[in-house]
């Protein structure tokens, strides 16, 4: 008996084992939840590409101007045509492969009169005087082709926009239209694609398109935690868990009553099965 006692195994409390199924369960589930997270952004990726590449196409009519959102619009490649409102310019803050500087945010007017902001693109810190780059500001009608981006309220990484000062680390394109006194004007911006520069003017092509991709290692930490935990609860308590009682009457005088005997009247016993 001795050495059957020896092997017996711990059995959890009930205490124990409930919190250590429901974190089992929960560790599954974000490994999944990441696994289908994954899905979705490559879904993303592909589709944001398939946009970028795309011909461009008018942008989005004044009436559909409402309903132009993240999921259905942003990095479309659109075309807009119109003449630069230079004397309404907004620079906003940027760090770019340029360096520092700014992005010369400038409103389109387009022959409906509603205007368009467009981010003519990246100038340095020397050249923030619009003085310093007229041969860049062309005056004619001019088609302007990009990605659509959605506006960027408020302002930047702990850092609010500050129109009282023409202070500007985001490109929010209402608060940009009500400090520059401008009506009819689209919710989003156009970043514009690369092209030949005159007397200076602003880079552009700079939109930078970057979606981290971690779920995969996300979902494989999650899972790996979940085995993790059920490898040392059953390292810990072995079979006890579905471990049963199985009840043994000897009577008293019976041959190994001496051996079993815990008290002056034992005869019931309790065993592992």
């Amino acid at each position: 008996m001795e050495n059957g006692t020896r092997g017996k195994t711990a059995r959890p409390a009930l205490w124990l084992t409930v919190p250590a199924l429901a974190a089992f369960a929960l560790l599954i589930a974000l490994g999944v939840w990441q696994i289908e997270r994954r899905a979705w952004k490559l879904a993303l990726i592909d589709r944001v590409e398939q946009r970028v590449h795309a011909a461009a196409q008018p942008i989005p009519s004044p009436a559909a101007w409402p309903t132009v959102s993240a999921a259905n619009d942003e990095y479309r490649h659109v075309a807009v045509t119109g003449r630069f409102l230079h004397d309404r310019e907004t620079l906003v803050q940027a760090v770019t492969e340029e360096g520092a500087g700014y992005w010369v945010l400038t409103p389109l007017r387009r022959e409906d009169g509603t205007l368009v902001l467009i981010n003519r693109g990246f100038v340095p810190a020397e050249r923030r005087d619009a003085s310093t780059r007229q041969d860049g500001n062309p005056e004619s009608t001019v088609e302007i082709t990009g990605l659509l981006r959605m506006t960027e309220p408020k302002g930047g990484f702990l850092r609010n926009n500050d129109p009282v000062h023409d202070r500007w680390y985001s490109r929010d394109v209402a608060a940009i239209a009500a400090a520059r006194g401008m009506h009819d004007v689209a919710p989003f911006f156009i970043d514009a694609d690369a092209a030949p520069r005159a007397g200076g003017g602003p880079i552009g092509g700079l939109t930078v398109i970057r979606f981290p991709n971690n779920h995969l290692i996300y979902a494989l930490t999650w899972f790996a935690l979940a085995f993790m935990l059920a490898g040392k609860f059953y390292v810990t308590f072995g079979g006890g868990l579905f471990r049963r009682t199985r009840f043994v009457h000897e009577p008293a005088g019976g041959p190994d009553a001496s051996a079993r005997r815990t008290g002056s009247d034992a005869g019931t016993i309790v065993e592992p099965t």
